[in-house]
């Protein structure tokens, strides 16, 4: 399995728990489930946060954060090294 697929199947996953969890919450579960498949792991925390589930909500919310704060290192660092040649 490519990395593409497993973020697909992540995406997938994060936005029919979202669409199907919504309602108990009385929440829109198109618009959670839409902004689950964009958004991923950072709408996840959201949710969580907003359906008083604040501790796995923040805790998935600042993981998400640094990942995408350290792929932009790692993006700006290539970019960088590569413009050198």
């Amino acid at each position: 399995m490519n990395m593409e697929f497993l973020s697909l199947l992540l995406s997938v996953a994060i936005c029919l728990y979202l669409v199907l969890d919504a309602p108990k919450y009385n929440k829109n579960p198109w618009l959670w489930g839409i902004l689950g498949f964009i958004f991923g792991l950072i709408t996840l925390g959201i949710y969580f946060i907003q359906t008083d589930r604040k501790s796995t909500g923040w805790v998935i919310l600042i993981i998400s954060i640094l990942y995408w704060i350290f792929m932009s290192f790692v993006m700006i660092s290539l970019v960088t090294l590569y413009s050198f040649y």
